[in-house]
């Protein structure tokens, strides 16, 4: 299996002046303790550099990396590289579609990242390989991607039960299950297994498929939206419709070990990696988490990816 494989980062850094200007501009002020918008949604800790540093050490067979962006580029990143691009938002998005605040469009219009391989990896900025894990990992010899799901059990009866004892759902969790239930209506078949959050493999020709026909009334729809909102249409269903047409093999991540969240406003960072030693991590922040737990983000990622990659200055 040829190893030309990319990897795709959204990155943002939410403390840039002209970022903010652009954004409230556009949608107003940050709401705190929203799922949607709060400004957990936009803050830079560095992460992505200690990310391309856990590519380098875990994952070196990563023919080229893109950061996709609005008018930014990371402080610390040597744009020298070959083997890195940044992509402004401008050179893949619909003019109708921009300014984007919206991870979840922002998502819709990767496969138009001009030189990208025809099978890649994407990332948010808060994930990281932590162990060693070759291309096997992410695709099968067919070439088709893994799709990585957390095992959920009940499928639809789950749901069913959570809505008659009047249980929400969160924002995420909404568009999940809205995912699956687009899938279901055009193949039958209900995956009732949820994203692991981290690191997904996939295959360009099918994403770009997926968006511009099978999906293109949702995407449509959806991608007049600035920041997250109800009824989005979600990246997941693109694996999930790939799973249906047998063009992805799933895999229902077995532990921690795997492919583990780590919430940021969890107290300790470094015990829960030691515990489990994962391949993929994240971490993950939040409405719940303060600016406390937010300092131990680079002393952690620091000691453990303390070399700097060839990436950066």
């Amino acid at each position: 299996m040829k190893n030309e494989i990319d990897l795709v980062y959204l990155w943002v850094d939410g403390s840039d002046p002209e970022w903010l200007a652009r954004k409230r501009a556009t949608t107003g002020d940050f709401q705190p303790n929203s799922e949607t918008d709060d400004v957990a949604r936009w803050l830079s800790n560095d992460e992505l550099k200690y990310s391309f540093r856990s590519m380098e050490k875990f994952a070196p067979w990563v023919r080229k990396v893109f950061i996709v962006t609005d008018r930014q580029v990371p402080s610390w990143l040597d744009t020298a590289n070959e083997r890195v691009r940044v992509v402004d938002h401008s050179e893949i998005f619909p003019p109708e579609a921009l300014p984007c605040f919206n991870s979840s469009v922002i998502e819709y219009f990767l496969h138009r990242i001009p030189g990208l391989a025809p099978r890649f990896l994407f990332a948010n900025d808060d994930m990281f390989f932590g162990q060693a894990v070759g291309p096997e990992f992410f695709f099968g010899e067919d070439g088709w991607p893994v799709l990585r799901l957390k095992r959920k059990l009940f499928g639809k009866l789950r749901y069913a039960v959570k809505r008659a004892l009047k249980m929400g759902f969160g924002h995420y969790r909404r568009m999940v299950y809205r995912s699956a239930c687009l899938v279901e209506e055009i193949s039958g078949r209900f995956f009732s297994g949820i994203p692991h959050h981290n690191i997904d493999a996939y295959v360009r020709d099918d994403y770009a498929r997926a968006v511009e026909q099978i999906f293109a009334d949702e995407v449509c729809k959806s991608q007049v939206n600035r920041t997250r909102a109800d009824g989005d249409f979600h990246r997941s269903a693109i694996g999930l419709w790939a799973l249906a047409i047998g063009h992805a093999h799933m895999h229902y991540v077995a532990s921690r070990s795997e492919s583990f969240r780590i919430p940021v406003h969890k107290p300790d960072f470094m015990g829960l990696y030691r515990r489990f030693r994962p391949k993929l991590f994240c971490l993950n922040d939040s409405q719940h988490s303060s600016a406390d737990d937010r300092r131990r983000i680079v002393p952690f990622l620091e000691e453990l990816f303390p070399e700097k990659s060839s990436f950066e200055l």
